[in-house]
């Protein structure tokens, strides 16, 4: 009972953190003048997702869990696409790719991308020549994922209309100081690390307790937990109307959830890490690349009508989601 209790508590620290890093990470958009479409596709997405950084670090250095820490991350990313069932049944009648921005057909994309190779790199094991103990795969992660902010950066660039427009609008934060909003959120980013790094022994403790396994509790509660900061933002956003921002946030976080992987198998120096972990794995990455076709489909379709309180994409989404995690209990 207390494990369980812990567990709460950690989670609830984050979903108060994350919720005030979406606050002032938009007040420092407005104060550095560089917008909120860049602040939130690009720092939100990395800040929202250090719980998956800072967890997995503690799993592979502190705990030796590297299933915990490989599970806490692909399952991530299949939570962080469910969210996108989640607020399409927020957008009222329109679906919510309803003129949304086509450049996140490109992020996306570049997610698959790096998912089909999470998929190689533990199909292959340690069949792939290392640097040290470290997988040559990962330096690729840590290109493609340069590759892939560039190319979204030079997309953006060209919709300096839109950006001139969202810089134009009217001062919001005036009665808040540069400094005030810096302060705060470090702040509440250090308290998300600290919650976040009790969340791997946690999910140990859990997968004794339960008899459910590391695989299945580290792609299952670790995952939802350390997810919960881009549900939070994510939620913000679609109340505020900003969906390129939720969206945005979302594909973004899983293309930085793959940088950690790689940054995980750094700190891991066991040997590379997908090597190590369990082969179950497989199929997080797999379902991950599905949902994540299923909404470029979405994307690039467009659905204008729901025949119920989801369209068909975002219902094809949360199927698979829980289809993944029936196989992933049966394979416990």
């Amino acid at each position: 009972m207390v494990v369980w209790l812990q567990f709460i508590a950690c989670t609830a620290v984050i979903v108060y953190a994350g919720s005030r890093l979406s606050k002032y990470g938009d007040i420092i958009a407005e104060k550095t003048g560089l917008g909120r479409l860049w602040i939130g596709a690009l720092l939100l997405a990395a800040v929202t997702s250090l719980p998956e950084l800072v967890s997995g670090a503690a799993a592979v250095t502190i705990f030796d869990l590297p299933d915990i820490a490989v599970g806490g991350v692909l399952g991530s990313c299949m939570f962080n696409l469910l969210i996108l069932s989640l607020i399409d049944a927020m957008t009222g009648r329109k679906p919510i790719y309803t003129g949304v921005n086509e450049g996140h057909v490109l992020s996306a994309g570049f997610g698959v991308l790096l998912l089909g190779l999470i998929v190689v790199n533990i199909y292959v094991g340690g069949a792939f020549p290392s640097v040290g103990w470290v997988c040559v795969f990962s330096f690729v992660y840590f290109a493609l994922y340069v590759v892939a902010m560039r190319v979204l950066f030079l997309y953006n660039k060209r919709r300096i209309a839109a950006v001139v427009k969202e810089m134009a609008e009217e001062l919001r934060y005036r009665d808040v100081t540069a400094a005030r909003a810096y302060s705060l959120f470090a702040v509440n980013a250090v308290v998300i690390v600290a919650a976040a790094a009790f969340l791997p022994h946690l999910g140990e403790r859990i997968a004794a307790m339960t008899g459910l396994g590391q695989t299945f509790v580290g792609s299952f509660f670790i995952a939802f937990s350390t997810s919960l900061p881009e549900l939070v933002v994510t939620i913000a956003a679609i109340r505020l109307g900003a969906v390129d921002l939720a969206l945005g946030n979302l594909f973004g976080s899983n293309l930085f959830n793959i940088a950690v992987l790689a940054i995980e198998d750094f700190l891991y120096v066991e040997g590379p890490l997908l090597a190590r972990a369990s082969d179950v794995h497989v199929v997080t990455a797999g379902v991950a690349i599905a949902m994540t076709a299923t909404a470029i489909v979405g994307l690039t379709y467009r659905t204008i009508k729901r025949p119920f309180f989801l369209a068909w994409d975002s219902m094809g989404i949360l199927g698979l989601y829980f289809i993944g995690h029936v196989i992933l209990y049966v394979l416990r």
